[in-house]
C-alpha cells in the first residue's frame, strides 16, 4: 500500500511523540524494522526521542522478512476489522472500542489457523490439561 508521504526520522519521531502523549500506558520499547528512519547515531531524532522518554529500541532481525510480515498482518487486521469499521467520538471511545474488539477477536471469532477455535478456547484447553500423565 503506497504511503502519502515518505517516512523520515523527523516524521517517525513526531508520530512517536504523538503516541506518547495519547497512550495511557508506559511504553517500554519500540519494535521496528532496521530502516534509517528508526535507527542511527545518538543525534538521530527518533533515537533521541526514544531516549528522552526512557523507551528502548528493538529491531527485527536483518534478512528475516517473516518477522515484519507478522507485524504488518496484525496491523492490517486491526485496521480492516476494527479501525475502519467505525468513527470514534474521542480517545476514550476509541479505547473502549479497542477493548471490545480485542475481546471479540480472542473469545468470539473463530480462527482458521486454530481449527475454527478461538484463542481463548485454545488457552483454556491448554491450561485444563493435567500437568503430568497418571500411571
Amino acid at each position: 500500500m503506497p504511503r502519502s508521504c515518505p517516512i523520515t526520522q523527523d516524521s517517525a519521531a513526531t508520530f512517536l511523540a504523538h503516541v506518547i502523549a495519547q497512550c495511557p500506558y508506559q511504553i517500554d520499547y519500540t519494535y521496528s524494522d532496521n530502516g534509517k528512519e528508526f535507527k542511527g547515531t545518538p543525534d538521530h531524532v527518533f533515537v533521541k526521542t526514544c531516549r528522552q522518554h526512557g523507551i528502548g529500541q528493538k529491531f527485527t532481525r536483518v534478512n528475516r522478512p517473516q518477522t515484519n510480515g507478522k507485524a504488518e498482518r496484525v496491523i492490517r487486521t486491526l485496521m480492516e476489522m476494527w479501525h475502519h469499521q467505525q468513527i470514534f467520538k474521542d480517545l476514550a471511545h476509541r479505547h473502549i472500542e479497542l477493548n471490545r474488539f480485542i475481546n471479540f477477536y480472542n473469545t468470539v471469532k473463530p480462527h482458521k489457523s486454530l481449527n475454527n477455535a478461538t484463542p481463548y478456547e485454545i488457552l483454556t484447553a491448554y491450561f485444563n490439561q493435567p500437568l503430568c500423565k497418571q500411571p
